[in-house]
């Protein structure tokens, strides 16, 4: 079955778009990410005694909080190579 150029140009276009909003993601995680280290500094500065638990519980937020940013990459490089008309044109 014959599929139409403006038929393939609307689903790459489509998945261009949604390639670019799905990286608006990756905003999130930063800002979360720059909040913690910044309240966690700040809570070292005023009891360095805690600095190593407060170290490790900031590096194990972090990295749950860069799940969400991975997780939006990820759909990003698969709505623009994971196409069926990508290559067509």
């Amino acid at each position: 079955m014959e599929t139409s150029i403006l038929a393939k140009a609307i689903v790459c276009g489509c998945s261009a778009l949604g390639a670019g909003v799905a990286m608006i993601g990756g905003l999130g995680p930063g800002i979360g990410e720059g909040y913690a280290v910044g309240k966690a500094l700040e809570s070292m500065a005023r009891q360095p005694e805690m600095r190593g638990t407060l170290t490790t519980t900031m590096f194990m937020g972090c990295a749950v909080a860069e799940t969400t940013g991975l997780y939006s990459l990820i759909i990003a490089l698969l709505l623009l190579f994971v196409n069926p008309f990508t290559g067509l044109f």
